[in-house]
Protein backbone atom coordinates (compact mmCIF):
# COMPACT_ATOMS: atom_id res chain seq x y z
CA UNK A 1 0.00 0.00 0.00
CA UNK A 2 2.85 2.35 0.84
CA UNK A 3 4.37 1.84 -2.61
CA UNK A 4 1.05 2.69 -4.27
CA UNK A 5 0.75 5.88 -2.22
CA UNK A 6 4.32 6.82 -3.12
CA UNK A 7 3.54 6.29 -6.79
CA UNK A 8 0.35 8.35 -6.62
CA UNK A 9 2.21 11.15 -4.83
CA UNK A 10 4.95 11.14 -7.46
CA UNK A 11 2.37 11.24 -10.27
CA UNK A 12 0.60 14.14 -8.54
CA UNK A 13 3.94 15.95 -8.24
CA UNK A 14 4.56 15.42 -11.96
CA UNK A 15 1.15 16.86 -12.88
CA UNK A 16 1.64 19.78 -10.46
CA UNK A 17 5.09 20.53 -11.88
CA UNK A 18 3.63 20.63 -15.39
CA UNK A 19 0.88 22.99 -14.19
CA UNK A 20 3.43 25.22 -12.45
CA UNK A 21 5.54 25.56 -15.59
CA UNK A 22 2.49 26.28 -17.75
CA UNK A 23 1.04 28.96 -15.47
CA UNK A 24 4.51 30.47 -14.95
CA UNK A 25 5.12 30.80 -18.67
CA UNK A 26 1.65 32.30 -19.18
CA UNK A 27 2.35 34.82 -16.46
CA UNK A 28 5.69 35.86 -17.94
CA UNK A 29 4.98 35.63 -21.64
CA UNK A 30 1.20 35.31 -22.09
CA UNK A 31 0.74 38.38 -24.27
CA UNK A 32 3.92 37.67 -26.26
CA UNK A 33 2.84 34.10 -26.99
CA UNK A 34 -0.41 35.38 -28.48
CA UNK A 35 1.55 37.88 -30.60
CA UNK A 36 3.83 35.12 -31.89
CA UNK A 37 0.81 33.09 -32.99
CA UNK A 38 -0.94 36.10 -34.52
CA UNK A 39 2.15 37.17 -36.48
CA UNK A 40 2.43 33.80 -38.23
CA UNK A 41 -1.05 33.83 -39.73
CA UNK A 42 0.01 34.27 -43.37
CA UNK A 43 2.70 31.60 -43.66
CA UNK A 44 1.86 27.90 -43.04
CA UNK A 45 5.48 27.03 -42.21
CA UNK A 46 5.68 29.89 -39.71
CA UNK A 47 2.34 28.75 -38.31
CA UNK A 48 3.71 25.24 -37.83
CA UNK A 49 6.84 26.57 -36.10
CA UNK A 50 4.82 29.03 -34.00
CA UNK A 51 2.55 26.25 -32.76
CA UNK A 52 5.59 24.10 -32.00
CA UNK A 53 7.36 26.87 -30.10
CA UNK A 54 4.37 28.03 -28.06
CA UNK A 55 3.35 24.48 -27.14
CA UNK A 56 6.94 23.67 -26.10
CA UNK A 57 6.97 26.64 -23.75
CA UNK A 58 3.51 25.94 -22.33
CA UNK A 59 4.12 22.16 -22.28
CA UNK A 60 0.46 21.80 -23.19
CA UNK A 61 -1.13 21.42 -26.62
CA UNK A 62 -4.50 21.93 -24.90
CA UNK A 63 -3.57 25.43 -23.71
CA UNK A 64 -2.25 26.23 -27.19
CA UNK A 65 -5.48 24.92 -28.73
CA UNK A 66 -7.55 27.22 -26.51
CA UNK A 67 -5.56 30.28 -27.60
CA UNK A 68 -5.71 29.36 -31.28
CA UNK A 69 -9.42 28.47 -31.16
CA UNK A 70 -10.29 31.84 -29.69
CA UNK A 71 -8.28 33.54 -32.43
CA UNK A 72 -10.39 31.65 -34.98
CA UNK A 73 -13.54 32.78 -33.18
CA UNK A 74 -12.34 36.40 -33.39
CA UNK A 75 -11.60 36.08 -37.11
CA UNK A 76 -7.81 36.48 -36.70
CA UNK A 77 -7.11 33.01 -38.10
CA UNK A 78 -8.83 30.85 -40.68
CA UNK A 79 -9.51 27.29 -39.58
CA UNK A 80 -6.95 25.70 -41.92
CA UNK A 81 -4.13 27.85 -40.53
CA UNK A 82 -5.16 26.96 -36.98
CA UNK A 83 -5.06 23.23 -37.81
CA UNK A 84 -1.49 23.61 -39.11
CA UNK A 85 -0.55 25.33 -35.85
CA UNK A 86 -2.07 22.49 -33.85
CA UNK A 87 -0.01 19.93 -35.76
CA UNK A 88 3.05 21.94 -34.79
CA UNK A 89 1.83 22.15 -31.18
CA UNK A 90 1.63 18.35 -30.95
CA UNK A 91 5.21 18.03 -32.20
CA UNK A 92 6.25 20.64 -29.62
CA UNK A 93 4.85 18.68 -26.67
CA UNK A 94 6.47 15.52 -28.08
CA UNK A 95 9.86 17.22 -28.14
CA UNK A 96 9.42 18.32 -24.53
CA UNK A 97 8.56 14.75 -23.56
CA UNK A 98 11.74 13.57 -25.28
CA UNK A 99 13.80 16.10 -23.31
CA UNK A 100 12.30 15.02 -19.99
CA UNK A 101 12.78 11.32 -20.79
CA UNK A 102 16.54 11.78 -20.54
CA UNK A 103 18.19 11.07 -17.19
CA UNK A 104 17.80 14.44 -15.51
CA UNK A 105 17.69 13.27 -11.88
CA UNK A 106 20.97 15.07 -11.23
CA UNK A 107 19.40 18.29 -12.52
CA UNK A 108 16.30 18.41 -10.31
CA UNK A 109 18.05 19.53 -7.07
CA UNK A 110 19.87 22.27 -8.94
CA UNK A 111 16.68 23.49 -10.62
CA UNK A 112 14.65 23.48 -7.40
CA UNK A 113 17.30 25.26 -5.33
CA UNK A 114 17.98 27.84 -8.05
CA UNK A 115 14.26 28.40 -8.67
CA UNK A 116 13.43 28.87 -4.99
CA UNK A 117 16.30 31.32 -4.45
CA UNK A 118 15.34 33.37 -7.49
CA UNK A 119 11.63 33.28 -6.63
CA UNK A 120 12.06 34.27 -2.97
CA UNK A 121 14.48 37.09 -3.81
CA UNK A 122 12.37 38.49 -6.67
CA UNK A 123 8.72 37.66 -5.96
CA UNK A 124 7.35 40.90 -7.38
CA UNK A 125 9.17 41.06 -10.71
CA UNK A 126 9.81 39.02 -13.84
CA UNK A 127 12.83 37.22 -12.40
CA UNK A 128 10.63 35.83 -9.66
CA UNK A 129 8.17 34.47 -12.19
CA UNK A 130 11.00 32.81 -14.12
CA UNK A 131 12.06 31.30 -10.80
CA UNK A 132 8.61 29.77 -10.55
CA UNK A 133 9.06 28.17 -13.98
CA UNK A 134 12.44 26.74 -12.93
CA UNK A 135 10.86 25.29 -9.76
CA UNK A 136 8.22 23.59 -11.91
CA UNK A 137 10.89 22.05 -14.15
CA UNK A 138 12.75 20.81 -11.08
CA UNK A 139 9.57 19.26 -9.66
CA UNK A 140 8.92 17.45 -12.93
CA UNK A 141 12.39 15.92 -13.06
CA UNK A 142 12.21 15.01 -9.36
CA UNK A 143 8.79 13.41 -9.87
CA UNK A 144 10.11 11.21 -12.68
CA UNK A 145 12.91 10.00 -10.41
CA UNK A 146 10.41 9.29 -7.61
CA UNK A 147 8.18 7.33 -9.98
CA UNK A 148 11.13 5.08 -10.84
CA UNK A 149 11.81 4.50 -7.15
CA UNK A 150 8.15 3.84 -6.35
CA UNK A 151 7.61 1.38 -9.18
CA UNK A 152 10.72 -0.72 -8.59
CA UNK A 153 9.16 -2.78 -5.74
CA UNK A 154 5.89 -3.07 -7.67
CA UNK A 155 7.51 -5.02 -10.49
CA UNK A 156 7.52 -8.08 -8.23
CA UNK A 157 3.81 -7.76 -7.37
CA UNK A 158 1.65 -10.74 -8.34
CA UNK A 159 -1.26 -8.44 -9.07
CA UNK A 160 0.79 -6.38 -11.52
CA UNK A 161 1.97 -9.53 -13.28
CA UNK A 162 -1.62 -10.77 -13.57
CA UNK A 163 -2.67 -7.43 -15.06
CA UNK A 164 0.15 -7.61 -17.59
CA UNK A 165 -1.12 -11.00 -18.71
CA UNK A 166 -4.61 -9.61 -19.40
CA UNK A 167 -3.92 -6.30 -21.08
CA UNK A 168 -1.78 -7.16 -24.15
CA UNK A 169 -4.77 -8.39 -26.16
CA UNK A 170 -6.89 -5.31 -25.36
CA UNK A 171 -5.29 -2.50 -27.34
CA UNK A 172 -8.53 -0.56 -27.71
CA UNK A 173 -8.98 -0.72 -23.95
CA UNK A 174 -5.43 0.58 -23.51
CA UNK A 175 -6.09 3.49 -25.83
CA UNK A 176 -9.27 4.28 -23.91
CA UNK A 177 -7.41 4.08 -20.58
CA UNK A 178 -4.70 6.42 -21.84
CA UNK A 179 -7.30 8.91 -23.06
CA UNK A 180 -9.18 8.86 -19.75
CA UNK A 181 -6.00 9.31 -17.72
CA UNK A 182 -5.01 12.27 -19.91
CA UNK A 183 -8.37 13.96 -19.44
CA UNK A 184 -8.27 13.39 -15.67
CA UNK A 185 -4.71 14.69 -15.30
CA UNK A 186 -5.20 17.54 -17.81
CA UNK A 187 -1.79 16.77 -19.27
CA UNK A 188 -0.83 14.35 -22.04
CA UNK A 189 2.82 15.19 -21.36
CA UNK A 190 2.58 13.92 -17.79
CA UNK A 191 0.88 10.68 -18.89
CA UNK A 192 3.43 9.97 -21.64
CA UNK A 193 6.30 10.52 -19.21
CA UNK A 194 4.59 8.34 -16.60
CA UNK A 195 4.08 5.51 -19.11
CA UNK A 196 7.71 5.78 -20.25
CA UNK A 197 8.96 5.44 -16.69
CA UNK A 198 6.65 2.49 -15.97
CA UNK A 199 7.88 0.78 -19.12
CA UNK A 200 11.52 1.41 -18.20
CA UNK A 201 10.81 -0.05 -14.74
CA UNK A 202 9.33 -3.21 -16.38
CA UNK A 203 5.89 -2.55 -14.92
CA UNK A 204 4.58 -2.29 -18.50
CA UNK A 205 5.71 -4.09 -21.61
CA UNK A 206 6.56 -1.94 -24.62
CA UNK A 207 3.38 -2.81 -26.63
CA UNK A 208 1.22 -1.94 -23.61
CA UNK A 209 3.07 1.32 -23.13
CA UNK A 210 2.66 2.26 -26.80
CA UNK A 211 -1.08 1.60 -26.59
CA UNK A 212 -1.33 3.95 -23.60
CA UNK A 213 0.70 6.58 -25.47
CA UNK A 214 -1.76 6.42 -28.36
CA UNK A 215 -4.50 6.92 -25.79
CA UNK A 216 -2.66 9.92 -24.37
CA UNK A 217 -2.55 11.46 -27.84
CA UNK A 218 -6.25 10.82 -28.34
CA UNK A 219 -6.91 12.19 -24.86
CA UNK A 220 -5.12 15.46 -25.62
CA UNK A 221 -7.51 16.03 -28.53
CA UNK A 222 -10.50 14.95 -26.45
CA UNK A 223 -9.46 17.21 -23.58
CA UNK A 224 -9.33 20.30 -25.80
CA UNK A 225 -12.73 19.47 -27.30
CA UNK A 226 -14.34 18.90 -23.89
CA UNK A 227 -12.90 22.19 -22.62
CA UNK A 228 -14.35 24.13 -25.57
CA UNK A 229 -17.50 22.11 -26.24
CA UNK A 230 -19.79 24.91 -24.98
CA UNK A 231 -18.02 27.60 -26.98
CA UNK A 232 -19.52 29.17 -30.13
CA UNK A 233 -19.48 27.01 -33.25
CA UNK A 234 -16.59 28.87 -34.88
CA UNK A 235 -14.43 28.29 -31.77
CA UNK A 236 -15.19 24.55 -31.73
CA UNK A 237 -13.81 24.01 -35.26
CA UNK A 238 -10.16 23.72 -34.18
CA UNK A 239 -10.62 21.26 -31.27
CA UNK A 240 -12.93 19.13 -33.44
CA UNK A 241 -10.36 19.10 -36.26
CA UNK A 242 -7.56 18.37 -33.79
CA UNK A 243 -9.53 15.48 -32.26
CA UNK A 244 -10.31 14.11 -35.73
CA UNK A 245 -6.62 14.13 -36.66
CA UNK A 246 -5.73 12.30 -33.44
CA UNK A 247 -8.47 9.70 -33.92
CA UNK A 248 -7.37 8.97 -37.50
CA UNK A 249 -3.76 8.67 -36.38
CA UNK A 250 -4.62 6.27 -33.56
CA UNK A 251 -6.71 4.04 -35.83
CA UNK A 252 -3.89 3.81 -38.36
CA UNK A 253 -1.19 3.24 -35.70
CA UNK A 254 -2.92 0.53 -33.63
CA UNK A 255 -1.82 -2.36 -35.91
CA UNK A 256 1.82 -1.32 -35.46
CA UNK A 257 1.92 -1.43 -31.65
CA UNK A 258 0.83 -5.04 -31.09
CA UNK A 259 4.47 -6.13 -31.23
CA UNK A 260 7.78 -4.57 -30.29
CA UNK A 261 8.58 -2.06 -33.07
CA UNK A 262 11.68 -2.62 -35.15
CA UNK A 263 12.94 0.87 -34.36
CA UNK A 264 13.15 0.21 -30.59
CA UNK A 265 16.71 -1.22 -30.52
CA UNK A 266 17.91 1.60 -32.76
CA UNK A 267 16.64 4.44 -30.60
CA UNK A 268 17.83 2.67 -27.46
CA UNK A 269 21.31 2.53 -28.94
CA UNK A 270 21.07 6.30 -29.35
CA UNK A 271 20.26 6.65 -25.65
CA UNK A 272 16.62 7.58 -26.29
CA UNK A 273 13.52 6.13 -24.67
CA UNK A 274 11.51 3.99 -27.15
CA UNK A 275 8.16 5.01 -25.66
CA UNK A 276 8.77 8.74 -25.89
CA UNK A 277 10.43 8.30 -29.29
CA UNK A 278 7.24 6.58 -30.51
CA UNK A 279 5.25 9.55 -29.22
CA UNK A 280 7.48 11.92 -31.23
CA UNK A 281 7.44 9.73 -34.38
CA UNK A 282 3.65 9.44 -34.19
CA UNK A 283 3.16 13.20 -34.17
CA UNK A 284 5.84 13.86 -36.77
CA UNK A 285 4.34 11.33 -39.18
CA UNK A 286 0.84 12.65 -38.47
CA UNK A 287 2.02 16.16 -39.31
CA UNK A 288 3.67 15.08 -42.56
CA UNK A 289 0.64 13.01 -43.58
CA UNK A 290 -2.07 15.55 -42.76
CA UNK A 291 -0.55 18.97 -43.38
CA UNK A 292 -1.58 18.71 -47.02
CA UNK A 293 -5.27 18.24 -46.17
CA UNK A 294 -5.59 21.04 -43.61
CA UNK A 295 -6.86 23.49 -46.24
CA UNK A 296 -9.60 21.10 -47.43
CA UNK A 297 -10.54 19.90 -43.96
CA UNK A 298 -10.61 23.47 -42.59
CA UNK A 299 -13.14 24.41 -45.27
CA UNK A 300 -15.27 21.38 -44.38
CA UNK A 301 -15.23 22.40 -40.71
CA UNK A 302 -16.29 25.92 -41.68
CA UNK A 303 -19.32 24.41 -43.43
CA UNK A 304 -20.17 21.96 -40.66
CA UNK A 305 -19.83 24.58 -37.91
CA UNK A 306 -20.89 27.92 -39.45
CA UNK A 307 -20.48 31.09 -37.45
CA UNK A 308 -23.41 31.65 -35.13
CA UNK A 309 -25.54 34.73 -35.66
CA UNK A 310 -24.89 37.08 -32.76
CA UNK A 311 -27.83 38.23 -30.70
CA UNK A 312 -29.01 41.71 -31.56
CA UNK A 313 -29.52 42.46 -27.90
CA UNK A 314 -27.10 45.28 -27.07
CA UNK A 315 -27.21 44.45 -23.39
CA UNK A 316 -25.75 40.96 -23.85
CA UNK A 317 -22.02 40.38 -23.35
CA UNK A 318 -20.33 39.81 -26.70
CA UNK A 319 -16.72 39.10 -25.84
CA UNK A 320 -16.67 37.40 -22.42
CA UNK A 321 -15.64 34.01 -23.72
CA UNK A 322 -15.68 31.50 -20.81
CA UNK A 323 -13.33 29.18 -22.68
CA UNK A 324 -10.64 31.88 -22.58
CA UNK A 325 -10.51 31.75 -18.77
CA UNK A 326 -8.03 28.88 -19.01
CA UNK A 327 -5.62 31.31 -20.70
CA UNK A 328 -5.65 34.37 -18.41
CA UNK A 329 -3.81 36.69 -20.78
CA UNK A 330 -6.46 35.98 -23.43
CA UNK A 331 -9.27 36.41 -20.90
CA UNK A 332 -7.90 39.86 -20.02
CA UNK A 333 -8.20 40.87 -23.67
CA UNK A 334 -11.79 39.59 -23.77
CA UNK A 335 -12.70 41.61 -20.67
CA UNK A 336 -11.13 44.75 -22.15
CA UNK A 337 -13.18 44.39 -25.34
CA UNK A 338 -16.36 43.96 -23.30
CA UNK A 339 -15.54 47.05 -21.25
CA UNK A 340 -15.31 49.02 -24.50
CA UNK A 341 -18.69 47.57 -25.48
CA UNK A 342 -20.06 48.90 -22.19
CA UNK A 343 -18.50 52.30 -22.93
CA UNK A 344 -20.16 52.33 -26.36
CA UNK A 345 -23.56 52.06 -24.68
CA UNK A 346 -22.65 54.87 -22.30
CA UNK A 347 -21.61 57.04 -25.25
CA UNK A 348 -24.97 56.37 -26.94
CA UNK A 349 -26.77 57.42 -23.76
CA UNK A 350 -24.65 60.56 -23.44
CA UNK A 351 -25.14 61.62 -27.05
CA UNK A 352 -28.90 61.27 -26.65
CA UNK A 353 -29.13 63.82 -23.83
CA UNK A 354 -29.05 66.89 -26.09
CA UNK A 355 -31.80 65.67 -28.48
CA UNK A 356 -34.00 65.03 -25.42
CA UNK A 357 -33.37 68.59 -24.17
CA UNK A 358 -33.81 70.19 -27.57
CA UNK A 359 -36.90 68.26 -28.73
CA UNK A 360 -38.56 67.42 -25.40
CA UNK A 361 -38.45 63.80 -26.58
CA UNK A 362 -39.90 61.71 -23.73
CA UNK A 363 -39.83 58.49 -25.78
CA UNK A 364 -36.11 58.88 -26.46
CA UNK A 365 -35.48 59.69 -22.81
CA UNK A 366 -37.27 56.52 -21.75
CA UNK A 367 -35.26 54.46 -24.24
CA UNK A 368 -31.97 55.92 -23.04
CA UNK A 369 -32.82 55.36 -19.38
CA UNK A 370 -33.53 51.69 -20.11
CA UNK A 371 -30.05 51.43 -21.61
CA UNK A 372 -28.65 52.10 -18.15
CA UNK A 373 -29.99 48.68 -17.14
CA UNK A 374 -27.95 47.22 -20.00
CA UNK A 375 -24.86 49.10 -18.80
CA UNK A 376 -25.40 47.72 -15.30
CA UNK A 377 -25.77 44.16 -16.60
CA UNK A 378 -22.58 44.44 -18.61
CA UNK A 379 -20.78 45.81 -15.57
CA UNK A 380 -21.92 42.84 -13.49
CA UNK A 381 -20.88 40.41 -16.24
CA UNK A 382 -17.44 42.03 -16.58
CA UNK A 383 -16.91 42.06 -12.83
CA UNK A 384 -17.88 38.38 -12.48
CA UNK A 385 -15.70 37.42 -15.46
CA UNK A 386 -12.68 39.21 -14.04
CA UNK A 387 -13.07 37.47 -10.68
CA UNK A 388 -12.87 34.13 -12.50
CA UNK A 389 -9.50 34.93 -14.04
CA UNK A 390 -6.63 33.28 -12.18
CA UNK A 391 -4.51 36.13 -10.84
CA UNK A 392 -1.74 33.63 -10.21
CA UNK A 393 -1.07 33.23 -13.93
CA UNK A 394 -1.04 36.98 -14.71
CA UNK A 395 2.13 38.96 -15.23
CA UNK A 396 2.62 42.22 -13.34
CA UNK A 397 1.53 44.20 -16.41
CA UNK A 398 -1.55 42.00 -16.87
CA UNK A 399 -2.43 42.33 -13.18
CA UNK A 400 -2.37 46.10 -13.60
CA UNK A 401 -4.51 45.74 -16.71
CA UNK A 402 -6.95 43.63 -14.69
CA UNK A 403 -7.29 46.47 -12.16
CA UNK A 404 -7.62 49.08 -14.94
CA UNK A 405 -10.45 47.15 -16.60
CA UNK A 406 -12.31 46.83 -13.31
CA UNK A 407 -11.88 50.56 -12.60
CA UNK A 408 -12.99 51.48 -16.14
CA UNK A 409 -16.12 49.31 -15.89
CA UNK A 410 -17.01 50.86 -12.52
CA UNK A 411 -16.62 54.37 -13.89
CA UNK A 412 -18.77 53.59 -16.93
CA UNK A 413 -21.47 52.11 -14.70
CA UNK A 414 -21.49 55.24 -12.53
CA UNK A 415 -21.59 57.50 -15.59
CA UNK A 416 -24.62 55.56 -16.82
CA UNK A 417 -26.35 56.10 -13.47
CA UNK A 418 -25.68 59.84 -13.61
CA UNK A 419 -27.04 60.10 -17.16
CA UNK A 420 -30.19 58.30 -16.03
CA UNK A 421 -30.65 60.86 -13.23
CA UNK A 422 -30.04 63.71 -15.68
CA UNK A 423 -32.73 62.39 -18.02
CA UNK A 424 -35.21 62.09 -15.16
CA UNK A 425 -34.47 65.67 -14.11
CA UNK A 426 -35.04 66.89 -17.67
CA UNK A 427 -38.38 65.10 -17.79
CA UNK A 428 -39.52 66.38 -14.38
CA UNK A 429 -38.17 69.95 -14.42
CA UNK A 430 -38.37 70.86 -18.09
CA UNK A 431 -40.53 68.66 -20.33
CA UNK A 432 -43.45 68.09 -17.96
CA UNK A 433 -43.59 71.81 -17.11
CA UNK A 434 -43.08 73.09 -20.63
CA UNK A 435 -40.04 75.18 -19.81
CA UNK A 436 -37.25 76.19 -22.18
CA UNK A 437 -33.69 77.29 -21.66
CA UNK A 438 -32.55 80.76 -22.65
CA UNK A 439 -30.50 80.79 -25.85
CA UNK A 440 -27.30 81.55 -23.93
CA UNK A 441 -28.06 78.86 -21.34
CA UNK A 442 -28.78 76.22 -23.96
CA UNK A 443 -25.55 77.09 -25.79
CA UNK A 444 -23.54 76.68 -22.57
CA UNK A 445 -25.05 73.27 -21.86
CA UNK A 446 -24.51 72.24 -25.48
CA UNK A 447 -20.86 73.32 -25.29
CA UNK A 448 -20.20 71.34 -22.10
CA UNK A 449 -22.03 68.33 -23.49
CA UNK A 450 -19.96 68.31 -26.67
CA UNK A 451 -16.75 68.56 -24.65
CA UNK A 452 -17.99 65.67 -22.52
CA UNK A 453 -18.61 63.44 -25.55
CA UNK A 454 -15.12 64.24 -26.87
CA UNK A 455 -13.58 63.52 -23.47
CA UNK A 456 -15.39 60.18 -23.29
CA UNK A 457 -13.96 59.18 -26.68
CA UNK A 458 -10.52 60.30 -25.56
CA UNK A 459 -10.93 58.30 -22.37
CA UNK A 460 -11.83 55.20 -24.37
CA UNK A 461 -8.70 55.72 -26.45
CA UNK A 462 -6.59 56.05 -23.30
CA UNK A 463 -8.11 52.85 -21.92
CA UNK A 464 -7.48 51.02 -25.19
CA UNK A 465 -3.84 51.92 -25.83
CA UNK A 466 -2.61 53.35 -22.53
CA UNK A 467 -0.90 56.25 -24.29
CA UNK A 468 0.79 58.68 -21.90
CA UNK A 469 0.22 61.67 -24.19
CA UNK A 470 -3.53 61.09 -24.45
CA UNK A 471 -3.74 60.45 -20.70
CA UNK A 472 -2.05 63.80 -20.08
CA UNK A 473 -4.48 65.51 -22.49
CA UNK A 474 -7.43 63.93 -20.70
CA UNK A 475 -6.29 65.21 -17.32
CA UNK A 476 -5.77 68.69 -18.78
CA UNK A 477 -9.36 68.54 -20.05
CA UNK A 478 -10.53 67.96 -16.49
CA UNK A 479 -9.06 71.30 -15.40
CA UNK A 480 -10.48 73.10 -18.45
CA UNK A 481 -13.90 71.55 -17.91
CA UNK A 482 -13.96 72.54 -14.23
CA UNK A 483 -13.03 76.13 -15.04
CA UNK A 484 -15.61 76.30 -17.82
CA UNK A 485 -18.35 74.88 -15.59
CA UNK A 486 -17.57 77.53 -12.97
CA UNK A 487 -17.65 80.29 -15.61
CA UNK A 488 -21.00 79.11 -17.00
CA UNK A 489 -22.49 78.91 -13.51
CA UNK A 490 -21.46 82.55 -12.91
CA UNK A 491 -22.99 83.59 -16.24
CA UNK A 492 -26.23 81.90 -15.28
CA UNK A 493 -26.31 83.78 -11.98
CA UNK A 494 -25.74 87.02 -13.90
CA UNK A 495 -28.76 86.26 -16.08
CA UNK A 496 -30.83 85.66 -12.95
CA UNK A 497 -29.81 89.09 -11.69
CA UNK A 498 -30.97 90.53 -15.03
CA UNK A 499 -34.36 88.77 -14.49
CA UNK A 500 -34.14 86.72 -17.71
CA UNK A 501 -37.47 84.78 -17.66
CA UNK A 502 -36.21 81.53 -19.20
CA UNK A 503 -33.22 81.47 -16.86
CA UNK A 504 -35.43 81.91 -13.81
CA UNK A 505 -37.72 79.05 -14.89
CA UNK A 506 -34.93 76.57 -15.60
CA UNK A 507 -32.46 77.73 -12.93
CA UNK A 508 -32.64 74.61 -10.76
CA UNK A 509 -32.27 72.27 -13.73
CA UNK A 510 -29.49 74.40 -15.26
CA UNK A 511 -27.34 74.36 -12.11
CA UNK A 512 -27.98 70.64 -11.62
CA UNK A 513 -27.01 69.89 -15.22
CA UNK A 514 -23.74 71.79 -14.92
CA UNK A 515 -22.92 69.89 -11.72
CA UNK A 516 -23.85 66.48 -13.13
CA UNK A 517 -21.91 67.02 -16.33
CA UNK A 518 -18.85 67.94 -14.29
CA UNK A 519 -19.31 64.80 -12.20
CA UNK A 520 -19.49 62.68 -15.38
CA UNK A 521 -16.32 64.34 -16.64
CA UNK A 522 -14.54 63.50 -13.38
CA UNK A 523 -15.36 59.81 -13.80
CA UNK A 524 -14.14 59.89 -17.40
CA UNK A 525 -10.89 61.68 -16.57
CA UNK A 526 -10.10 59.23 -13.77
CA UNK A 527 -9.26 56.75 -16.54
CA UNK A 528 -6.00 58.64 -16.98
CA UNK A 529 -4.84 58.38 -13.35
CA UNK A 530 -3.41 54.80 -13.36
CA UNK A 531 -1.38 55.51 -16.50
CA UNK A 532 -0.02 58.81 -15.23
CA UNK A 533 0.69 57.34 -11.81
CA UNK A 534 2.71 54.47 -13.30
CA UNK A 535 4.66 57.02 -15.34
CA UNK A 536 5.44 58.97 -12.14
CA UNK A 537 4.06 62.28 -13.43
CA UNK A 538 1.31 62.82 -10.83
CA UNK A 539 1.85 65.15 -7.89
CA UNK A 540 1.11 63.87 -4.41
CA UNK A 541 -1.17 66.80 -3.58
CA UNK A 542 -2.87 69.73 -5.32
CA UNK A 543 -1.87 72.04 -2.46
CA UNK A 544 0.93 74.44 -3.36
CA UNK A 545 2.50 73.75 0.05
CA UNK A 546 1.28 70.31 1.16
CA UNK A 547 2.82 70.66 4.63
CA UNK A 548 1.18 74.05 5.36
CA UNK A 549 -1.00 74.13 8.52
CA UNK A 550 -4.10 76.32 8.33
CA UNK A 551 -6.07 77.99 11.06
CA UNK A 552 -9.81 78.30 10.31
CA UNK A 553 -10.13 81.75 11.93
CA UNK A 554 -6.90 83.50 11.06
CA UNK A 555 -5.71 82.01 7.75
CA UNK A 556 -2.19 80.61 7.48
CA UNK A 557 -0.63 80.02 10.88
Amino acid sequence: MQHVLNLLAAIALLVWGTHTVRTGILRVMGGNLRQVLASSVRNPLLGLLAGLGVSSLLQSSTATCMIISNFVGQGIFVTSTALVMMLGADVGTSLMALCFSLDLSWLSPLLIVTGVVVFVANQNNTWGRWGRVVIGLGLMTLALHLIVEATRPMTQSAGIKALLMVLPNELFLLVLMGAVLTVLSYSSLAIVLLVAVLCKSAVLTLPLALGLVLGANLGSGLLAYITLMKAPAEVRRVPLGHLSFKAVGCILAIPFVSEVPAYAPIVESWGLDPVVSFHLFFNLLLTVALIGVTQWFGQRLDCWLPQEVKSSEVDQPKYLDPTALGTPSLAIACAAREALHQADLVETMLQGVMPVIQNDDVALSDKLRKMDDAVDRLYSAIKFYLTQISREALSERESQRWADIMSFAINMEQVGDIIERVLLDIEDKKISKGRVFSQAGFQEIHDLHQRLVNNLRLGMSVFLDGGLRNAHMLLEEKVKFRDLEREYANRHLARLQDNTPQSIGTSSLHIDLLSELKRINSHICSIAYPILEQAGVLADSRLKQPGLHLDDSRGPA
